[in-house]
């Protein structure tokens, strides 16, 4: 068995955790605001440039596809290298991507190309950053604070991403493209600043200081890891499906918003607002939600929230139906990724921790791309409802292999404490 990637970091002191945890917070909240404004502002300045479904679900795909194409060697580099620092890296990526497109949109050269391109490199600077940041929970905040931690930093994520930001940046679009790629650089700058705050050492090493085995060995260590364990297995698949859904409501919904449902910029804004305003319910009540239902229950709701969040469009076109989906699903996710994150990072050891989310995330986020990328062609060849009809019934095949796996037996065999290497 290969031995351990490094001594079990020292847990912080519950003072410095509490710390640690708005430290991570107040940055999460910083950096998922920009990230919403973005995700607002590129898809539509797409629908500027073209009327083709395809490619304006090609700027959904460049947005995520690094996940597919880099997660698992940014997984090596998180369990390598210092965690803050690599987060430093992943802002100054934004910065410059952010202020090349800025310089194209008052030049007058933005074109689908340059949305592609920016896109990309905000992609891989998210690979980076989100799963740098996964990795510092369990080495930022001793265990007694994680459940509150997570629920936060779910929270954060999903009011800023999800509600605020969207809100925001459909405001600043209106406002002008150059306003909104602004205030979006601002932002990843402060954040920077934020990081300086986090108290303890984040480089994971091994007992002699040196990394263990070759970057494939170590990719395949945390392949194995997840692949071995029945029940972080069928959470990796499950939130396959549910993700690709999420990326095709979030590739098509700019079209069909603005095409076939005659919203604007800012009416679009409140549309994707929804699933923050879910997301946000979800963190508030995720504690009483697992007293009253459990962790199954919990997760289990997900399912319902995702499949109708992409069936609402497929029935209707009103403003205020396809925005229940939208809540529906934003309030079913973060109370999976809270209980999920939970569940992992009492099984996962620390060492493992970065190769693990970028194992995991391949299976969420790089689902994302694909699909987006299958929504558009579903969309071209059929029509925009068709194609969200079939990720409602995608996640709908998912129930039962979920309740066969996810048992009430399984959750109880999950340590109490985070897992350590022996």
């Amino acid at each position: 068995m290969t031995p351990p990637a490094e001594a079990p970091p020292s847990p912080q002191p519950p003072a410095a955790g509490s710390r640690n945890t708005l430290v991570l917070v107040v940055f999460t909240a910083v950096t998922n605001l920009a990230d919403g404004v973005t995700k607002v502002a590129l898809p539509l300045l797409a629908t500027q440039l073209t009327d083709s479904p395809a490619k304006v679900s090609g700027v959904a795909l460049t947005l995520t596809l690094p996940w597919l194409l880099a997660a698992l060697h940014v997984g090596v580099l998180v369990d390598r290298y210092d965690r803050r620092r690599l987060l430093w890296v992943a802002n100054t990526v934004r910065i410059a991507a952010i202020a090349a497109l800025l310089v194209a949109a008052l030049g007058d050269g933005m074109s689908l190309a340059v949305l592609y391109v920016g896109g990309t490199a905000l992609g891989v600077a998210e690979v980076i950053a989100l799963t740098s940041a996964a990795a510092m929970v369990p080495m930022a905040v001793p265990p007694e604070g994680r459940d509150r931690a997570n629920a936060w930093l779910a929270g954060a994520e999903t009011a800023c991403n999800e509600f605020c930001g969207p809100f925001v940046g459909g405001l600043l679009v209106a406002a002008g493209t150059s306003v909104a790629l602004g205030a979006t650089g601002v932002a990843y700058v402060a954040a920077m600043g934020i990081l300086v705050l986090l108290v303890g050492r984040f480089t994971p090493l091994s007992g002699t200081g040196q990394p263990v085995g070759t970057v494939n060995q170590r990719i395949a260590e945390g392949l194995r890891f997840l692949w071995r364990h029945r029940l972080l297995r069928l959470m990796a698949l499950s939130v396959g499906v549910l993700a690709s859904c999420w990326g095709a409501w979030l590739a098509l919904m700019p079209l069909m918003a603005t095409k076939t449902m005659g919203l604007d910029a800012r009416q679009y804004g409140v549309l994707l607002s929804a699933l923050g305003a879910g997301g946000l319910i979800g963190a508030l009540t995720v504690g009483p939600v697992n007293r009253l239902l459990g962790r199954r229950w919990s997760m289990f709701a997900d399912l319902l929230g995702t499949a109708a969040m992409v069936a609402a469009p497929v029935v209707t076109t009103r403003l205020w139906v396809v925005a229940a989906g939208a809540f529906l699903g934003g309030m079913g996710g973060i109370l999976w990724t809270v209980n999920s994150r939970i569940i992992s990072q009492r099984l996962v050891p620390t060492e493992m921790m970065g190769r693990y989310n970028a194992a995991a995330r391949l299976f969420s986020w790089g689902a994302m791309p694909l699909g987006a990328g299958l929504v558009g062609l579903l969309a071209e060849v059929f029509d925009m409802r068709t194609a969200f009809a079939c990720f409602a019934v995608a996640t709908l095949l998912i129930i039962v292999p979920f309740l066969r796996t996810v048992t009430p037996a399984a959750l109880a065999a999950v340590p109490v404490e985070h897992k350590q290497s022996s």
